[in-house]
């Protein structure tokens, strides 16, 4: 947990049995892009996205058939899902015995009495809500109204929604209100938070692809993460969703807010470099892709930060001629020619993980 990041107090939101809000950890989250009615595929995708990390998924319910599909999902995966609803909330219902969380979009759904009907259905259900506000779907006359998208529309629209919930006394409600522009994003999340005490979801729609989206999501969702707003979070990329996953452990574990797997610490490398710093930390992320234990591991090419970087990680190596130095838990181990390095670093980076799970299992007789 970071120490400088004081976070937001929220109420608590269960979604199947991640808790979401009152400080639990920021969960992480992504979305299929299966065809839902393809039950092998999407059971594949969401046992991936899991293996990757997911705290929860979410998947698309557009039809009937998409919603009896969705049951048959839901009974062999092990990550919670919420069913993402658009336009016909009756598909909300159908799917309300089965999901975890249902997702509405205020924007489409219509009128009061079918959003009363899906109230109903989660509380029978003893499931959550998120109400997912984006600047693309704005209601008309709120378009109207403040003539384009902006913060203040889409804090209205969050608003209007979050009456009609406490209106039926439901209080088991997350928020999101997304837009592709960070500005915009960023500044409707600050206000809703100062109004509201529920969970937030976070995220900049529509980000874009790997790199760019990246980008675009890191500065957003780290500028409110860093000013402590936010409980969950989803990383939207036109990319496969495993990417979303891992960029989003990378944003919290940036901020020191969560951590899971190898944590490489490594420098952008020059012409002082003794071994070649890029295919080492590449090789590397490639076979520690099936870790989710916590761990640092320091790659750096040279001596002028190598010793420093090295010794403060679990695993460090620091390049030198005629032979690099590899350090353990701040000491200096073994000295390591260039075509020994992946493997001498993957083969420690296990046995240290063997070694902290067997002092754990003792500790705990």
């Amino acid at each position: 947990m970071s120490d400088w990041i004081r976070r937001k107090p929220t109420n608590l939101v269960t979604v199947g049995n991640v808790k979401v809000g009152d400080f639990n950890p920021i969960s992480v989250q992504s979305m299929t892009n299966t065809n839902t009615e393809d039950i092998d595929s999407t059971i594949n995708q969401i046992n991936n996205l899991a293996i990757a990390g997911a705290d929860i998924v979410r998947v698309s319910v557009p039809t009937e058939t998409a919603a009896e599909a969705f049951k048959k999902i839901k009974k062999v995966v092990s990550v919670p899902l919420v069913a993402d609803i658009h336009f016909d909330y009756k598909l909300a219902l159908a799917v309300a015995d089965s999901a975890d969380c249902l997702r509405i979009n205020p924007g489409n759904i219509g009128k009061e009495d079918r959003v009363q009907e899906i109230i109903s259905a989660a509380k029978h259900n003893n499931i959550p809500i998120r109400v997912g506000v984006n600047a693309g779907s704005l209601e008309k006359d709120l378009q109207k109204k403040y003539g384009e998208p902006n913060a203040d529309a889409l804090v209205e629209s969050a608003h209007r929604h979050i009456e009609i919930l406490e209106r039926h006394n439901f209080s088991k409600y997350k928020m999101s209100l997304k837009a592709s522009n960070i500005e915009m994003t960023v500044d409707a999340y600050r206000k809703i938070s100062k109004q509201m005490n529920q969970p937030l979801h976070l995220g900049i729609t529509e980000a874009g692809s790997l790199r760019s989206g990246t980008v675009k999501s890191s500065i957003g969702v780290g500028m409110l993460l860093s000013e402590g707003i936010g409980d969950t979070i989803r990383i939207s990329l036109a990319s496969d969703p495993v990417d979303e996953i891992k960029v989003g452990w990378d944003i919290l574990k940036s901020l020191n807010l969560r951590s899971r797997g190898i944590k490489i610490i490594a420098c952008p490398s020059c012409s002082r470099q003794n071994f070649n710093v890029i295919e080492v930390v590449n090789e590397l992320e490639a076979r520690f892709e099936d870790i989710s234990e916590d761990l640092e591991v320091a790659i750096i090419g040279c001596y002028v930060n190598g010793p420093g970087e090295s010794k403060a990680a679990d695993i460090g190596l620091t390049g030198a001629s005629p032979n690099n130095l590899m350090y353990i838990d701040g000491l200096p181990a073994k000295k390591l020619s260039n075509n020994q390095l992946v493997d001498e670093i993957e083969h420690r980076v296990r046995e240290k993980i063997q070694s902290n799970e067997s002092k754990k299992i003792i500790a705990r007789g």
